[in-house]
């Protein structure tokens, strides 16, 4: 059971926005109503869905998929430029809500925060009446739903707001923690992406309870330093206090191949890939970053990053891809055997819409051994 500096239990909720950009369309506009709808780009560009409504999630329809893919699983769907403007406001109001049970708050995005309510203001008591009043005070006052999850830590509440979605509401108590934890399959793990949980998969390990079984330095040996984190987050513990002040510095996503990438044609379509997972994460925070950094690792585990930096925000599609290509080029990846690629944006400006605006920089590339 985690415990405060005081050996009290932490009692924290994870609050997160049922298909926020899509419900507040919907709300706003009638006609959406029952509909597929995807927010996010034109289908007929390089469009990315940034969040799709349950009623398109039905046709696997999902964030940071192509907004032409999209549309070839299911031809009817409505497609609804952002207004990031109105997400502001309502993420402001939503805040609002939070700010009268604890000013511990700690905003993930625009739909999501983890609140550390062990105290709260208006003396409560009770984490999971304080996830009801929220959860009803933003259905009757915005006209939106949302999933809370809570528990004694920010891994498992987070986890617990994601179990019955939409409109969901999960307690697991000190008590259940590592029962569920063992019984969860190991892709629901925060922090395991696909080639970690194939991985996991070919050793015989498939869920929380597999993971158990081996020992903390086993689980270094297989993973690296982030066996750690498995052998703890498997038992439960999660130390990490709620940060009401935390700010993002990055964002990004990067892949770990099958087979090592050997020709370029390959590598741009991987890149094309990691760039929509980006772009859709940038819509989704309302983020646009003055740096973009590409990362590379080869067969021999160097590992190198190159960056280039613009005089104005950017964070278009075209934009992050076209600089990640720039940036691969010069690195001469012609016969090399590249195992991971990965593009990060950072050096945030204000938020708001990505930009247009056409782009010419001068590179700026600098080297990193890891």
């Amino acid at each position: 059971m985690e415990q405060t500096e005081n050996n009290i239990a932490r009692k924290i909720i994870h609050i997160d926005m049922d298909a926020f950009y899509a419900s507040v369309e919907q709300r706003d506009h009638p006609e959406y109503r029952g509909k597929a709808i995807a927010v996010g780009g034109s289908p007929e560009g390089r469009g990315v869905v940034a969040t799709a409504s349950y009623e398109a999630r039905k046709y696997g329809i999902r964030s940071a998929m192509s907004s032409r893919r999209a549309l070839q699983l299911y031809p009817q769907l409505i497609f609804v430029r952002p207004r990031f403007d109105a997400y502001k406001e309502v993420s402001r109001r939503i805040r609002e809500i939070f700010a009268r049970y604890t000013d511990l708050i700690e905003p993930l995005s625009l739909d999501e925060a983890y609140l550390d309510v062990t105290e709260d203001k208006l003396n409560i008591g009770s984490a999971i009446e304080i996830a009801r009043q929220i959860k009803m005070a933003i259905r009757e006052e915005l006209q939106l739903t949302a999933s809370a999850g809570i528990s004694v830590n920010k891994f498992v509440a987070k986890i617990a707001s994601d179990l019955n979605k939409p409109d969901g509401f999960t307690f697991i108590g000190p008590s259940a923690i590592e029962a569920f934890m063992e019984q969860l399959p190991v892709e629901k793990f925060h922090g395991v992406g696909k080639v970690t949980a194939d991985k996991m998969k070919r050793m015989g390990l498939f869920t929380g309870g597999d993971l158990k079984k081996l020992s903390e330095q086993e689980l270094k040996q297989y993973f690296g330093k982030v066996g750690t984190f498995y052998y703890q987050i498997v038992r439960g513990i999660d130390h990490r206090a709620v940060q009401p002040h935390r700010e993002t510095k990055s964002l990004g996503a990067e892949d770990t191949f099958p087979h090592d990438l050997t020709v370029v044609e390959d590598m741009h379509a991987e890149l094309e890939k990691i760039a929509r997972t980006v772009y859709a994460r940038l819509e989704r925070y309302s983020l646009k970053g003055r740096t973009i950094t590409l990362k590379i690792k080869y067969s021999d585990f160097k590992q190198i990053t190159r960056n280039q930096s613009f005089p104005y925000p950017v964070g278009d599609l075209d934009t992050i891809l076209h600089t990640a290509k720039q940036l691969l080029a010069a690195t001469g990846p012609e016969d090399k055997q590249i195992r991971l690629l990965g593009i990060t944006l950072s050096n945030f400006g204000e938020a708001g819409p990505v930009s247009d605006k056409p782009v010419n920089p001068q590179l700026s590339l600098f080297d990193f051994e890891g």
